[in-house]
């Protein structure tokens, strides 16, 4: 059917290589890369399939992933490695007429500001190229916005009400550490806040506003509202939203450890001068904490991920909640990543079996929420996902 590039080979590289090889008839060939080919060969050996290739590339460097992508020639690149890089490999995928998704918008290296504009703004050159890139096809952004088209379609004449909740009740057993790329977790959770109220963005300060909230088989977790980017490209597609709102939780240990580490400057961007080199701070602490795809080995309890939804259908008011729970302990005896990565890795897996098989098409540069939700929702069914709805009762958000 056709060819894919992973870029990245982090937790969530290593589950879209482990669910692609599973499924030859859609993914005929396989080449996983990054900037150090030898983690791609440790993840190509432990899923023992001889169909994926692997390569060395510097996603930061344009000609070498152009002509990584000339000499493989893929029908899509599948980019999981780290969000500073979006910009140069949607710009090789221009130059090589290549189609494009990704998990996660862009963000520059030394502001920690997250925004779609960057990517927006490639819009017209897609088009041009006759190319289509999907963004933000993880689980959060990207099942998101599925679950909130597929209720659109389905269950709402207009949204006027929309909470993310990300809930992960999971033990790693570790002292401190966090689930995806350090760099890029602690930067997002320690931004302002920021929620969406009749047509404008409130700016709150980081953690000001929580509350706790009923999470399936899990029970009642304490949620802080954080800025999330889904909340952006969902408003916009969807311009009845009165407010939007993006909940996370987090342990009391975690958000203990997480202020001592700032007050003490260690969440910097900002570079330092040290023995005569120039460091910086939050990237020194990403290389002494865990790796997150180390973490499956023990990890314990579920994540769960939803949208709650009020608004109207027929002129009534209805609700609509629909979620995921994923399990720490399944998920490493099926393919040895923890939940975290797997809820993004499969959804991008099922975006690129979308873009491949033609259910996803069209030309320019499109979030997940513009396409027809209902083949994804049934993949997630099929590959590891299943989600479950409720329809016309009291939102947990709300209790």
């Amino acid at each position: 059917m056709g060819k894919v590039l992973i870029i990245g080979a982090g937790g969530v590289g290593a589950v879209v290589a482990f669910k692609c090889a599973m499924l030859p008839e859609v993914f005929e060939e396989i080449m996983l890369a990054s900037r150090t080919k030898s983690k791609c060969d440790k993840i190509a050996a432990a899923i023992g399939n001889n169909r994926i290739k692997t390569a060395q590339v510097d996603a930061d460097n344009v000609e070498e992933t152009v002509a990584l992508i000339n000499s493989f020639k893929p029908d899509l690149l599948i980019n999981v490695a780290l969000p500073y890089q979006d910009l140069t490999l949607m710009e090789a995928c221009l130059r090589t007429q290549t189609n494009y998704l990704d998990t996660a918008n862009y963000e520059p290296r030394d502001v920690a500001k997250f925004e779609y504009s960057w990517q927006w703004a490639y819009k017209k050159r897609f088009e041009d190229a006759g190319i289509l890139a999907v963004l933000g096809c993880g689980f959060d952004p990207g099942v998101t916005g599925v679950y909130t088209a597929y209720a659109a379609k389905h269950y709402f004449d207009e949204i006027h009400y929309l909470d993310i909740v990300d809930c992960n009740a999971g033990d790693h057993g570790k002292a401190f550490a966090t689930n995806f790329n350090p760099e890029i977790n602690i930067r997002e959770i320690t931004q302002k806040g920021r929620y969406y109220q009749d047509g404008q963005w409130v700016e709150t300060q980081p953690m000001e506003i929580h509350k706790s909230v009923e999470y399936p088989n899990i029970g009642k977790r304490e949620s802080y509202l954080l800025y999330h980017e889904e909340l952006e490209s969902l408003t916009k597609n969807y311009p009845t939203i009165k407010r939007a709102r993006f909940w996370m939780t987090f342990g009391e240990k975690y958000l203990n450890v997480l202020n001592v580490l700032q007050e003490i400057g260690m969440t910097s961007i900002k570079p330092i001068l040290y023995e005569g080199k120039e460091i910086v701070p939050l990237q020194f602490l990403k290389a002494v904490l865990p790796e997150p795809s180390s973490l499956g080995v023990g990890y314990k309890g579920q994540t769960s991920i939803g949208c709650q939804i009020k608004g109207i259908k027929d002129g009534n008011e209805r609700t609509y909640y629909v979620w995921n729970n994923c399990d720490h302990a399944e998920v490493y005896k099926e393919c040895g990543a923890q939940a975290v990565s797997y809820t993004t890795g499969v959804p991008a897996m099922i975006g690129a079996m979308m873009v491949l098989t033609k259910q996803w098409t069209g030309v320019g540069v499109k979030n997940v929420e513009e396409f027809n939700p209902d083949p994804f929702m049934e993949k997630l069914n099929q590959y590891g996902l299943p989600w479950n709805e409720q329809i016309d009762k009291i939102l947990p958000i709300e209790q």
